[in-house]
């Protein structure tokens, strides 16, 4: 039987006992607030990534590392499926046994991030710590765009730019500019179905 097979659930639902980062007076790299801010990817155990998630988030209250981890994000991707003769969109796991993780890397965060339970290792070469490329970043949607400039009401038009709807035509029912939301209202299969969608996944039709 396989390790992760084995694993015992409630094990990983704690963080280890001790996995405060270590200290290096003499390393500006280990020690530094200032250094470069990047995406990494973490690995975990398969099915354990929401585990994973708050065993690192505890770790970083307890440590006050948020001054060194900024965001921690299981990528989602939204897919069509159909339950008891009703379609809607719902999201899964687009990267099984990872995480990604924003922060300031040293040698001291790689310790507090593979001490904690339910994580493996980094997702670099033999566990290395290694930056996401932009291209990568942005295909996976880490950053969000600073502003999103739409003038978009309830009634108007758009077409679907980005995701699994990518293409369809659908009618605004209500916008959410704080939040950079809105709900759309799509035919789908059919029929029609209201749909939440960032506003950087649609264009307005004039």
């Amino acid at each position: 039987m396989s390790e992760e097979k084995i694993i015992n659930e409630e094990n990983l639902k704690q963080p280890e006992n001790e996995v405060k980062p270590e200290s290096n007076e003499s390393s500006e790299q280990t020690n530094s607030n200032t250094g470069n801010v990047n995406w990494y990817v973490i690995k975990t155990y398969s099915g354990y990534e929401n585990v994973a998630k708050e065993n690192l988030q505890i770790v970083i209250e307890k440590y006050s590392l948020q001054n060194r981890i900024f965001d921690i994000v299981i990528p989602l991707e939204g897919v069509v499926e159909e339950k008891n003769g009703k379609r809607k969109v719902v999201s899964r796991k687009l990267l099984p046994g990872y995480i990604l993780v924003k922060m300031i890397y040293g040698d001291d965060i790689w310790h507090a991030v593979t001490r904690t339970r339910g994580i493996t290792s980094f997702g670099g070469p033999n566990g290395r710590a290694l930056p996401m490329e932009e291209e990568e970043i942005r295909r996976l949607k880490l950053e969000k765009p600073a502003v999103i400039n739409i003038d978009l009401d309830a009634n108007d038009k758009v077409e679907v730019i980005d995701g699994p709807l990518n293409g369809f035509i659908g009618t605004v029912i209500e916008v959410d500019k704080q939040k950079d939301v809105c709900k759309v209202m799509v035919e789908m299969f059919g029929r029609e179905t209201p749909v939440d969608l960032a506003l950087n996944q649609i264009k307005k039709i004039d």
